[in-house]
């Protein structure tokens, strides 16, 4: 056969697995949205499930939700930016690496339900920490750490070697290349795999199920104490996330209008999810024309 038609051929079948994936995925937002979007109003996105009839609202959950985000974050991105520059610039075919690359590799194929079953007999039990939103940012961390490591590692591989060598042979120290040279280049893919790993945590669902647990306590936003019970920002109490409220109410059957709260809940979270996506292929884009003057 010719290689110009088998070329054609391969063309038109990757072209075409392209679009049936593409109208796969987008007749999957489609049927959530069109589903969920009619149950959505101000009220249902503010207040709690016991403040309207049959059950509905995920204003605690959506709260919940973002707040366990931050303190994934505060976690994962200092611990995922130190580990990837170690094994871009300090690390060596040693057995030390060995064994950091083969953990990062074991974590990222671990079952999200395996992590959380680990964070439960770790954090929730052994070191007494409860079911907590602590607990929960914790084991999304370990969730997370993976794909930030080598989000940040890959980035800074990317970077031209010339202008490392560049600085270097001006008798700039490693450090402060990286710090001045290396890291300013390879923000925008740092930022996009950063809000990257925030959208994925804020959907993830079956590690905080053993961890943040499946329930909150009624939350008082006029009580900004971090060690009172109620308080909306006290990081010890138990706390249903968004993902986790769309299981449980589906899961008990116990709410009336469980299917469509579930559903309205689903559209929710499928838009925090698309916002975070969209948000960090913008701001990459604006840090790269920023630093490549492009």
């Amino acid at each position: 056969m010719n290689v110009k038609v088998i070329d054609k051929i391969a063309t038109v079948i990757f072209y075409t697995i392209a679009i049936i994936i593409t109208l796969i995925l987008f007749g999957l937002l489609c049927f959530i949205l069109v589903k969920g979007l009619s149950g959505i109003s101000w009220d249902f996105l503010t207040k709690p499930p016991e403040n309207l009839r049959a059950g509905g609202g995920v204003g605690p959950q959506i709260f919940n939700s973002f707040f366990l985000l931050l303190l994934t974050m505060l976690f994962t991105i200092p611990l995922g930016i130190g580990g990837g520059i170690y094994l871009a610039e300090y690390s060596k075919p040693n057995t030390i690496t060995y064994a950091a690359r083969l953990v990062i590799e074991v974590l990222s194929s671990l079952p999200s339900i395996v992590v959380g079953l680990f964070g439960l007999l770790i954090f929730v039990q052994k070191l007494g920490m409860g079911f907590s939103l602590f607990s929960g940012a914790l084991v999304l961390m370990i969730f997370n750490l993976p794909l930030m490591i080598r989000i940040t590692e890959q980035s800074l591989r990317a970077v031209p070697v010339e202008q490392k060598e560049a600085s270097l042979a001006m008798g700039i120290s490693h450090w402060k290349t990286i710090t001045s040279i290396m890291l300013p280049i390879a923000l925008p893919g740092i930022i996009t795999g950063t809000i990257l790993t925030a959208g994925r945590a804020f959907g993830e669902a079956a590690a905080l199920m053993f961890t943040a647990g499946m329930s909150s306590p009624p939350l008082d936003f006029t009580n900004w104490n971090p060690l009172a019970p109620n308080s909306p920002i006290n990081p010890f109490r138990p706390a249903s996330t968004l993902a986790v409220h769309i299981w449980k109410i589906n899961s008990e059957g116990l709410i009336p209008d469980a299917a469509q709260i579930a559903a309205s809940a689903s559209a929710v979270l499928v838009i925090c999810v698309l916002f975070f996506n969209i948000l960090s292929r913008w701001i990459g884009k604006l840090i790269y024309k920023k630093f490549t003057a492009a």
